[in-house]
């Protein structure tokens, strides 16, 4: 299993994935858990969850929702809303990453994501407080998710 928490820590709320990550490598976790932080470059993501089985990817989206809301999305049994926006300054980011993939065949078997509607995305390096909330409760799903007898 591959996390990878994607933001940028220095834009408000766009460093929750980030904060998730941060907050996974303080728990106890199975051995084959793998945990990364990226930015969000699509190219990147590509290569690294070539060889991956499950990917969990984090990342502060944008649809209009309450701030704080965490959204769930299985790639492959559902496609994402076309009101979220996951957040990226890169012109081939997370979506398009997830967009190349589904058209060549290279979805990992299982990718999931959690996007946590942010709030603030201007300059800062704090999180709203509903942000903040929502970062905790992230944590504890992907902890429950890469129970052992979850990750088979």
């Amino acid at each position: 299993m591959l996390v990878i928490g994607i933001g940028n820590s220095y834009r408000s709320d766009d460093g929750a994935g980030l904060l998730v990550i941060q907050a996974l490598k303080e728990k106890q976790l199975p051995d084959d858990v793998i945990c990364l932080e990226s930015d969000g470059d699509g190219a990147w993501l590509l290569d690294t969850w070539t060889q991956a089985e499950w990917i969990i990817l984090i990342d502060a989206v944008s649809s209009g929702a309450t701030p704080g809301t965490v959204h769930r999305l299985d790639l492959h049994s559902n496609i994402a809303p076309s009101d979220l926006t996951l957040c990226s300054s890169h012109a081939f980011g997370v979506w398009e990453a997830i967009q190349l993939a589904r058209a060549l065949n290279k979805l990992p078997p299982k990718l999931l994501i959690y996007g946590i509607e942010g709030e603030n995305f201007c300059a800062g390096t704090s999180l709203s407080p509903a942000v903040k909330r929502a970062v905790q409760e992230v944590v504890e799903l992907i902890c429950r998710d890469a129970q052992p007898h979850m990750i088979k």
